[in-house]
């Protein structure tokens, strides 16, 4: 058989064994087309040179053998609103595709002519090679729900385009749709937030809410980070103001770390936390004395945390945290604590001491305690952060520390987890990172300490609370009595009988 040395349509050189042309894709072993005079073209050629009219398509004139715009046109990929245009009324119906086409049986339109349409073109709805039509639901992958990420060029469907003017990611927070409460998401700040906890707009997942927690008072401030390592928040704080019998105020603060070798630390330090928290609101303005409703209320906590252990006689691991409490009422300092978390006295006078106005309940101290070592070679040591006392079914004996101070000069005070302490462990040190003007802005203080722990790593859960101390005036003592002693002078915790350490 003669082989044809040019392509009877495109006149594209053949090589030998071609079947198809490479540039038109027209099948070369079938008969050569019929002549002028028979055909009939489904868009007339223009007798003359100028470019004839777009089409409704929206390509433009199609090149020799493409045909008309299909029944259902294509949609724009480019289109901002993803809308698919239609046929004019008047475009004359597609004849019949030739036999000779190789993708005629397809249903698809003839590739004979040189331009193609933009990549990513879906199929029409009577042309999908799956037998899908435009009335059948395709999956989304754009949001949460979806399965993966969509092929390139997959469109968006009606009212689901990023950039549409008629979405709920364009309404303002007054136009916030029913049930998403108004929660912008903290990614793109433009989305709301799905039940699932994810960006309806970006599909960013949303920081749970212990994450990152800050409240404040008149009187006292406190910040809770989830920190830089771990992958939940386990720490809990507490901060709350009542009026004393005699109309005075009393403000509270209450600070929790959970233990993470436990089961749901999360759960006993937000437990504790809320019963201390109760218990001294409801004891404080009955007129307890500041100290024996800070030991009530360490026994409280206790109590909420034991109920959270599992009903089977024996149970290890059982929930535990640790707990640190202050009140600040008629001129006294109450401190509180079982465990590792502290309390320090920072003065508003720079000059004057700073002190640490809690023992932890550690390996560490007990040795330094004991005089078995130094306290620089104690705290070096790797069981030094073991705790040996701490709220739990598993505790032992619970014996609550309370300390009460009468400072003679404002100040602040500043209960934390080790989270912060960790990178601040002296008192001068922490006296060093608050702001001189801790007093009159406890929330930018505490943001600020909270700051510096993830500066230095933020290798644990950070808590703080800092809570302003102003000093009443007393008048000068008598003959033959004593001056009141500075914070952290007044009575400390006796060093206990050794128990085994707790991690």
């Amino acid at each position: 058989m003669h082989r044809l040395s040019g392509c009877p349509s495109c006149a594209e050189p053949l090589e030998e064994g071609d079947r198809f042309c490479g540039v038109c894709g027209y099948a070369v072993t079938a008969p050569p087309p019929a002549a002028p005079a028979a055909d009939h073209p489904t868009i007339p050629l223009p007798p003359t040179p100028p470019t004839p009219p777009a089409t409704a398509g929206g390509y433009g004139a199609p090149a020799p053998g493409w045909g008309s715009s299909a029944t259902a046109a294509p949609t724009l990929v480019d289109d901002p609103g993803g809308r698919a245009l239609t046929p004019a009324e008047s475009e004359p119906e597609p004849e019949p595709r030739s036999a000779e086409a190789p993708y005629a049986a397809a249903g698809h339109e003839d590739p004979h002519g040189a331009a193609t349409p933009a990549e990513g073109t879906p199929w029409g709805a009577a042309e999908h090679p799956y037998g899908a039509g435009a009335d059948v639901p395709q999956a989304r992958y754009d949001m949460p729900s979806g399965a993966g990420t969509p092929p390139e060029g997959t469109p968006w469907a009606t009212g689901e385009a990023p950039y549409e003017s008629t979405g709920p990611e364009h309404t303002t927070p007054a136009e916030a749709p029913q049930g998403t409460g108004g929660k912008t998401c903290v990614a793109c700040r433009t989305g709301y937030v799905d039940t699932d906890g994810y960006c309806e707009h970006c599909g960013h997942a949303q920081p749970r809410e212990r994450d990152h927690l800050e409240e404040e008072l008149g009187s006292v401030a406190a910040v809770s980070d989830r920190g830089l390592r771990h992958h939940r928040n386990e720490d809990a704080f507490a901060v709350a103001a009542t009026a004393l019998p005699d109309g005075s105020a009393a403000t509270v603060a209450i600070v929790c770390d959970g233990v993470s070798s436990a089961s749901r630390p999360d759960e006993a330090s937000a437990a504790a936390a809320a019963a201390a928290n109760e218990s001294l609101l409801d004891a404080l303005p009955r007129g307890a004395h500041p100290q024996e409703a800070m030991h009530e209320a360490i026994l409280a906590a206790a109590a909420a945390v034991n109920a959270l252990a599992p009903e089977v006689p024996g149970a290890q691991n059982a929930p535990a945290c640790t707990l640190v409490g202050a009140v600040v009422s008629g001129g006294l300092l109450t401190i509180g604590w079982v465990g590792d978390s502290r309390a320090y006295w920072v003065p508003d006078d720079r000059a004057a001491l700073s002190r640490r106005l809690t023992e932890d309940d550690s390996w560490a101290a007990q040795m330094v305690a004991a005089g078995l070592m130094g306290e620089a070679e104690a705290y070096a040591d790797v069981r030094a952060h073991a705790i040996t006392g701490w709220l739990g079914a598993d505790a032992y004996d619970l014996e609550p520390h309370t300390a009460v101070f009468k400072p003679d000069h404002p100040g602040v005070v500043v209960v934390c987890t080790d989270g912060l302490w960790n990178y601040a462990e002296a008192a001068r040190d922490m006296a060093q990172v608050l702001p001189p003007d801790a007093a009159v802005r406890p929330l930018h203080s505490a943001q600020v300490l909270v700051g510096h722990a993830l500066d230095g790593g933020g290798h644990d859960n950070v808590t703080v609370a800092v809570v302003p101390f102003a000093a009443q005036p007393e008048p000068d003592p008598g003959p033959g009595q004593d001056p009141e002693a500075e914070p952290g002078a007044g009575p400390r915790a006796e060093p206990e009988a050794e128990a085994s350490p707790r991690a």
